[in-house]
Formats: C-alpha cells, structure tokens, sequence
C-alpha cells in the first residue's frame, strides 16, 4: 500500500488529520469504513482520538440494543497504524502485527440511543522499542468513553515490520494470490441466531458434533472482514469467531462480550482447517475459546460473557431489535 501526500506541509497535513482520517491511514480501502474522526498529541507518547460509530453499519450493527463491542476493536485496530505512521514515522507499506489485545468495558455505556455515537480514546504509549532509529514495537494502554460516559479501557500490543522483514518471516506465505488459492474450502455457517447473527454471511463458525467445538469460516469475499487482500487470518476475524463462540456458548441468553484478553500466538493460515474450541461457561460467567491449527493453538481468549437484563418496567432489553444486521 501506498500514499503520496507530498504536497502537504507537517503543518497541513496534521491539520487533515485533525478533522478527518485518509483510508490509508488505517489501511482501509473503502473510506467510508474509516470510524476514526480526528486525532492531536497530548504529551510525548500521549494521544488523544476520536471516532463515530454508525448505529446502521451492516456488519458492527447493534446488537441486543447495543452498539456491537467489536466496535471498540476494530476502532483501536485503526489507531494502530493511524499512530504508527503520523507519531512514530512509520513508513506506508509497512504491516503492524497484534501480540496481545485485551479490554474491559461497561455494557450501560454501549446502550444504543438511535444515533451514531461520538467516541473519544485517551492513548498512553509505553515500552516504545526502536532499533537504528526505527519505530519496531510499542504497548498501547486506551480510556475510551462513548457520549461523554467512560465505557471502559483497552490494552494491546504490535509490533511494526517493513516490507523486506515480513516477506522473510513468512517464506512461502508471504505470497497472497497463491495463499489464497490454496485456502481449504468453505465449511457451512451455524444458524445466524445461535451466533447472534441475522446473515448467514456473517456467521464465522461452521458446527461440528460436538456444541462446543466450530470450524473456523475464511470467507476471503465478506466486505468487511475481508476488506483487503491478505496472506492469513485477519485478527478481526479471530476475534468475531471468539465472540460468536461465547453467544453459543451462552445457549439463548441475551449477553455481551463485556470483556477479552486475548492472545495471537501465531498466524491462522488458509490451507489448513482452523478449529474453534470453547468452553462452557465457569462460575465467573467467562468462555475460554482456543483456535487450534495443525494441532497448536495459535489464538486464545477468554472472554467474559456479561447477561444483558430487560428493565423492570418493559421487561425487555433497553433498545432491543428484533434482529441484527441486513
């Protein structure tokens, strides 16, 4: 990927960034999947970075009257390479690469009103690891609140490699076209609604014998999981298999995914099935869900499986729709 903005001053350019966020800058094809809105330094290593969450997205759209949590991933996902290239001079064409993800948040915060919601995301960076000058790794510590209410934070780390490093770190891999091509055919969703879905297309498990174990579904033409070329399993998609796995596990109960910690082990490839394993819930209300490929984990999290309660006067969940998604 690449961008050519030479025409702008540092001053213009922050200045653009101030008020609106290029695709490429969070290495988005289509613009209007861009969530980020604006972005300014606080201090050193201190940031602040707004978003606008969409209440009609077809993918991230509300579920159980709450804004999808998912969002709160794929809007930090953006911040990572939006920082890399504007605070840490990291070149386009270079790829960030997720070791740890983790969050905790207030499902009251994610009840969806109707209307977008404005986000704003206050970023300590920490452990900030150069060699010869170049920006290598780096931790990431998020406060983010959803219309002024605090939701709750997110912790990750990435690593940055350039395009002579990653092609070496992923031989034969390295090559998308031929990657996809060799991907394992696409196994049969779960029904929608085991999944808290309402599209077939958005379902990322396919069942097994067994309730508790899924195959995991590489859909290399889904929009937006699948909105770039890649040569692996994006982490998106690992993360909504995580998910969906714990509402199945959750049998009919309405609950959110209040909390992950989450770790990427190693790349989830296209030519070998991926499986899905969780388990049930613990007293703690917690699934822990394990990808296993050619019989190593390569993904795990535990996620927190929160129940969502209707109110007292309507005896249904604040918000509620009938259904989720188009």
């Amino acid at each position: 990927m690449s961008v050519t903005i030479a025409s702008e001053s540092p001053n213009d350019l922050h200045d653009l960034l101030a008020t609106s966020i290029p695709r490429e800058f969070v290495h988005k094809t289509v613009q209007s999947e861009v969530l980020l809105t604006g972005w300014f330094a606080v201090a050193p290593d201190r940031f602040r970075v707004t978003a606008r969450w969409p209440v009609d997205h077809a993918f991230y759209g509300p579920v159980n009257g709450h804004h999808d949590p998912l969002l709160i991933a794929e809007s930090v996902r953006q911040t990572v390479p939006l920082l890399s290239h504007v605070a840490y001079d990291v070149p386009f064409g270079h790829r960030q690469t997720w070791s740890t993800f983790r969050y905790e948040i207030d499902p009251a915060a994610l009840v969806a009103t109707g209307g977008p919601a404005e986000v704003e995301m206050d970023i300590r960076c920490s452990d900030v690891v150069r060699r010869g000058g170049r920006f290598v790794s780096v931790r990431m510590h998020v406060e983010m609140s959803v219309d002024g209410a605090r939701l709750g934070w997110v912790e990750t780390a990435f690593s940055d490699m350039s395009p002579t490093i990653y092609p070496r770190l992923r031989g034969a891999y390295a090559d998308i076209d031929e990657a996809v091509r060799r991907s394992v055919p696409l196994a049969p969703p779960m029904p929608p609604g085991q999944v808290a879905r309402s599209r077939f297309a958005d379902v990322v498990l396919s069942p097994t014998n067994s309730p508790l174990r899924t195959e995991l579904r590489v859909d290399h033409s889904h929009p937006f999981l699948f909105d770039h070329p890649v040569d692996h399993a994006p982490g998106m998609l690992l993360l909504e298999a995580a998910r969906q796995a714990t509402h199945a596990a959750a049998g009919d109960r309405p609950v959110i995914a209040s909390a992950m910690d989450v770790v990427f082990s190693q790349y989830v490839e296209f030519d070998a099935q991926c499986w899905i394993q969780a388990d049930a819930e613990d007293a703690e209300g917690r699934v822990r869900v394990d990808a296993q490929q050619n019989g190593v984990s390569a993904f795990s999290a535990l996620v927190t499986a929160t129940p969502l309660r209707p109110s007292r006067r309507t005896g249904k969940i604040p918000g509620q729709r009938s259904c989720r998604g188009r």
